[in-house]
């Protein structure tokens, strides 16, 4: 399975472009990594390949078909603060079983603990609660994960445990994964190729 993005463009209103012409693909368990100054459009590119945003000009698809935003959706996003991305008011069994029920096993194997579901979103550390976002994200039908700057606000030691886990579901799922990631060293350590994202046009 691919995801490929085809000449991809966005900007914000009528604004400058952000990028344009833009190409990129991902092979089932194929790990990859998207490198870029700040400012250059990395999310807007992640966003548009999770489908949160529709692209201004080209075409994303998902084993040469267009993508639909219907029903469940094969490449999932996982963003740098995962507190923006729950609800504040649900507890955390309800967030986690919102699209799909995580077994056992893989909250064991995320290392999420049993009482985190019975809290709210402000009542885990950082690390907790990006830890539920990416079993969240890892449905049944997730075959692709963009990872935004995904462990950025975390302490080196979370960051590691997070890593870890991640790369071994994805190996075991072959999964296709995008990094976005200001880290190179980290992109050089776990990725099979790097992508440097333009600046501008």
């Amino acid at each position: 399975m691919r995801l490929d993005g085809r000449n991809l463009g966005w900007r914000y209103a009528d604004g400058p472009w952000l990028f344009k012409d833009f190409n990129i693909s991902i092979q089932s368990g194929e790990v990859v990594g998207l490198i870029g100054p700040s400012g250059s459009g990395k999310t807007s590119l992640g966003r548009l390949l999770a489908g949160y945003l529709n692209p201004i000009a080209g075409e994303v698809s998902v084993d040469g078909r267009s993508k639909s935003n219907k029903g469940s959706d094969p490449v999932q996003m996982i963003f740098q603060h995962p507190e923006r991305a729950v609800n504040p008011k649900w507890r955390m069994a309800k967030t986690m079983t919102e699209g799909w029920s995580p077994d056992a096993a893989l909250l064991e194997a995320l290392g999420i603990k049993e009482q985190w579901l019975r809290r709210y979103p402000n009542e885990l550390s950082g690390g907790e609660l990006q830890r539920c976002c990416i079993a969240r994200a890892l449905g049944p039908d997730t075959k692709f994960l963009i990872a935004d700057e995904m462990t950025t606000m975390l302490d080196a030691i979370t960051q590691a445990q997070i890593w870890h886990k991640m790369l071994e579901i994805v190996c075991a799922r072959q999964m296709g994964l995008l990094i976005i990631s200001h880290d190179h060293a980290l992109v050089n350590k776990i990725c099979n190729r790097t992508i440097s994202f333009p600046s501008e046009c």
